[in-house]
């Protein structure tokens, strides 16, 4: 009806509104659900066009007291209408269903926008733009989600931020900023506070990181690579304020915890805050005035901060400043080493040389590992390793200028595999061609942690020629000779010559003093013989009896003893340094293993840092159980805690380890202390959590659900903190899962204790799986849940319409989930098992983002949904919204069939 000149027709329609606008429901089909909705839509439509029409009357002076009351009507029903949620959320399936629909509504909007322009009556004014407001909101009723604003500190954060610090400073920035977005949005963190987590979590870890290579990692991760991730984090859209503005005020916060920066200042020597002030500035963080300001306020701060003795620190130069100047450096050292290097091989070796004097070498390395260079780095020193293999024609001169590049390189590229992990190393597919000789050596000789090497494998036996004349060479000459000398020959020969030199000791043929000159020529030019002859020794000594082991051991004690006369090579003092660092890491397990002790030469580089973190002779569940006992009593995560967790998953396994993390959980009884324990769960997760979830969702809780026994561990509060651990875990693994963001920590992880996921989740329906015939034990369910048509009735889900591949492992767990927690939903009897199913769905509703398809819940049998509605803190218009998948019309007709129930 159009005709909005007949008042009294208008108003007779208005009255038959009110007789159903209070009691909108309708029990019949989704067909008819849909239909209701798109009614409303209509009728919302209509009113909003009879406002407009009387809003234009109200101009009209002879009209004005009549359109008056008539547009007051009109508000009052638009007002009734549009308070009630359930209404909105129909109207907002409408929205999806027809959008012509609604863009008619938007039309109407705008007409009655500009009507009410001229309308003096101020009551009349204000009852219109609430309605318009509101309707305005109808397309974005899920996005509302409000802050934490009572908590001021955030573990997760602050561990997720000390794990990668600690662990992972050569990863790719953008994995660390998703995780640490989807921490943010899952625990609702204002963007100040959460900025501010991020700096005291850098401050800490510069305060308690060991002296020397780790030092310097910290500072590189804080000065360098974080500025890059807030840079990213500035992209993503962060509502009305800008994000230069939170930084600005997490820098005013941070400035208040004077004792910590205070303390890292002693640590660093210099004013870290004010250098990290004009760091963000020149990424564009901070504007220029709030940083001048905010270091005003240090300083004046730092004027009663306790100072170290001035005869102390005068000679240490700071790390942060040494940091910064190292980026840059590297920059240009990585352009000299793209030059042609057969042009001036001297050239480049004064570079080198001056790379390795004092700490030069670890901080450029830490500098390349925190802007993503160490890899083009290692990239290029292989380049050269290679380049060395050129031995035409050569003079003394040469041959001792390629013997020295030779030697650096790979004693660069050695001390790079430990201390950032060989994978820094591997090329990710060399062209068709052979894999560099230093790539081949490191993988199969080079003794790491949890690698453990056969000392008679092929690789230590290479042709016997070439061994036996290494051996002459090295038995009978003065001193190793240098001219056409095949230094990858003869560090892939070394091995089976040191087995030859060594059973001739055993056999009385050589004297000590003839194994003296062996060993001397070995160490006496180049450096990284000797490391190779110390990977095959450490390997060897594994395989010995306790009383044939005595020789093997004075031999890497000779090997490991520098030799200091007039003719070695250049640089030898410094390349002896990066020697006995990469000969005390290899020996490390060997020599604890042994009870031997062999005094490296003390070489300014630090000992084995977070080396045998593990107490001896006790059971590693006890070491579990005591230490996250401590991190939860402090309520943050340090960076040793966090090694000491990483070595317990590589010993337990996987299962073990997150068995027994929850078990501690669901011991704890005090509210406030399982929302920590859940925080910090969550952070050691992060360890790995991809493996961590499959074991979390596929294995524990189901068998928490179908184990009567054990439901009541469930209870509240540590079931509900179970429920939320859970749905964090299960979201930030699907997120980053679909991008295939698995750091290089985790691909070298073995994978033993994980179960065939396809077997234990079989995918064809008709028969049913292992978990389905644990939830079929009560006799009544059984047929149901085994019925062939299972598939189809009870299980379809938004997942399946999607065309979600379910050969992936977490697909299929997360699936499989699901249908249990619908046959719970759907059971006869109810138990805290029950319970902990409401707070699973509460809290995946508390996470979701607006309009986030493709999150978890898509894996949710839609059937589900009218259980859920049956829930007291379910049964709301809004939950039924943020369940369902609306972008699929099975979707929107299952929300509408809920909603238009409640």
């Amino acid at each position: 009806f159009d005709d909005f000149s007949r008042d009294l027709c208008v108003q007779s329609l208005l009255e038959i509104m009110d007789m159903f606008c209070d009691r909108l429901s309708c029990h019949g089909k989704a067909e008819e659900c849909i239909g209701l909705c798109r009614a409303l839509m209509s009728a919302l439509n209509w009113l909003l066009r009879c406002a407009a029409f009387y809003a234009e009357k109200v101009k009209e002076t002879l009209e004005q007291a009549a359109a008056e009351s008539q547009l007051k009507m009109c508000l009052e029903r638009l007002e009734k209408m549009l308070g009630s949620t359930k209404n909105r959320a129909l109207i907002h399936i409408a929205k999806l269903e027809e959008t012509s629909s609604w863009s008619a509504v938007e039309q109407s909007l705008v007409k009655l926008g500009e009507n009410l322009n001229s309308l003096s009556n101020s009551p009349l004014r204000s009852q219109a733009d609430d309605c318009v407001s509101l309707i305005k909101s109808i397309p974005t009723m899920l996005s509302v989600h409000s802050e934490q604003l009572n908590k001021t500190g955030f573990p997760t954060v602050h561990a997720v931020v000390l794990l990668e610090g600690t662990m992972n400073l050569t990863g790719e920035p953008q994995p660390l900023v998703e995780q640490l977005m989807m921490v943010k949005r899952m625990q609702r963190i204002p963007s100040p506070l959460f900025v501010l987590e991020i700096w005291k979590a850098c401050f800490v870890g510069l305060i308690e990181s060991p002296e020397g290579t780790e030092e310097l990692k910290w500072t590189a991760f804080t000065f360098l690579k974080i500025p890059q991730v807030l840079v990213k984090l500035k992209k993503y859209p962060q509502g009305e304020k800008d994000f230069t503005e939170d930084v600005n005020c997490a820098f005013e916060l941070l400035l208040k915890i004077i004792p910590l920066l205070d303390k890292a200042d002693q640590r660093c020597n210099c004013d870290c805050t004010s250098l990290l002030l004009q760091e963000c500035s020149k990424q564009g963080l901070l504007s220029e005035a709030n940083m001048t300001n905010l270091i005003a306020k240090r300083t004046a701060d730092r004027e009663h901060a306790p100072r170290l003795k001035s005869a102390e620190n005068a000679n240490i130069q700071p790390n942060p400043g040494l940091i910064l100047r190292a980026e840059p450096t590297v920059t240009n050292i990585l352009k000299t080493m793209d030059a042609d290097h057969s042009k001036s091989p001297e050239g480049l070796l004064g570079v080198l040389g001056h790379m390795l004097s004092g700490k030069s070498l670890d901080l450029l390395l830490a500098a390349a590992a925190a802007t993503g260079k160490l890899k083009s780095f290692a990239r290029k020193f292989i380049k050269l390793n290679e380049f060395t293999k050129n031995i035409s024609g050569e003079g003394s001169k040469a041959a001792s200028v390629r013997a020295l590049l030779f030697d650096i390189s790979f004693l660069m590229l050695c001390h790079v595999a430990q201390t950032y992990g060989s994978e820094v190393i591997l090329s990710e597919s060399s062209p068709a061609g052979e894999v560099p000789f230093f790539e081949t050596w490191m993988l199969t000789c080079m003794p790491e942690e949890g690698k453990i090497l056969n000392p008679d494998h092929p690789c230590f036996r290479p042709d016997s020629t070439k061994v036996e004349s290494l051996v002459a060479l090295l038995n009978n000459s003065s001193e190793m000779k240098l001219v056409q000398m095949k230094w990858h020959e003869a560090c892939l020969s070394i091995s089976a010559a040191i087995l030859e030199i060594l059973n001739a000791w055993e056999n009385s043929v050589l004297t000590f003093e003839s194994i003296q000159k062996i060993t001397d020529n070995i160490k006496g030019k180049v450096c990284s013989m000797a490391v190779c002859a110390v990977a095959w020794l450490v390997a060897h000594v594994r395989m010995l009896g306790l009383d044939e082991r005595e020789k093997s051991l004075q031999m890497i004690r000779q090997l490991a003893t520098p030799l200091y006369n007039e003719n070695t090579l250049q640089f030898y003092n410094e390349r002896v340094v990066i020697m006995s660092s990469i000969l005390e890491h290899m020996c490390a397990d060997v020599l604890q293993q042994t009870a031997t002790q062999i005094k490296f030469p003390s070489t300014g580089m630090d000992t084995i840092p977070y080396w045998n973190l593990l107490p001896p002779k006790k059971p590693i569940k006890e070491v579990l159980t005591s230490v996250f006992t401590k991190v939860l009593e402090k309520g943050w995560v340090d960076s040793r805690s966090i090694h000491i967790f990483d070595t317990l998953l590589h010993m337990g396994g996987v299962y073990w380890f997150c068995n027994n993390l929850v078990k501690e959980l669901l011991k704890e009884t005090r509210k406030e202390h399982t929302l920590r324990a859940v925080e910090l769960l969550y952070a050691i997760f992060c360890l790995d959590m991809q493996q961590l979830t499959l074991t979390l969702l596929g294995h524990i809780l189901p068998n928490l659900l179908t184990d009567s026994s054990k439901w009541h561990t469930l209870m509240d509060p540590p079931g509900k903190a179970l429920a939320k651990l859970s749905v964090w875990c299960a979201l930030s693994s699907y997120s980053s899962h679909n991008k295939g963001q698995a750091s290089a920590r985790q691909k070298k992880r073995h994978r033993e204790d994980i179960e065939d996921y396809i077997s234990l989740f079989p995918l064809d329906d008709t028969q049913p799986s292992k978990l389905m015939r644990l939830l079929s034990s009560n006799e009544e369910d059984a047929n149901i849940l085994s019925s062939p048509n299972r598939s189809m009735s009870s299980s379809l889900s938004a997942s399946q319409l999607h065309t979600v591949s379910m050969r992936d492992p977490l697909n299929r767990v997360l699936a499989n989930l699901f249908l249990l927690i619908s046959s719970i939903l759907g059971a006869k009897t109810a138990g805290t098992h029950t319970q902990f199913v409401q707070w699973f769905m509460e809290e995946c509703v508390d996470c979701l983002e607006q309009g986030s398809r493709g999150s978890i819940l898509q894996f949710m049998p839609f059937t589900m949904v009218s259980e859920l509605v049956k829930v007291s803190t379910m049964s709301s218009p809004k939950i039924v919204l943020a369940i369902t998948d609306l972008s699929l019309p099975l979707g929107r007709r299952v929300a509408a069939k809920a909603i238009a129930a409640l």
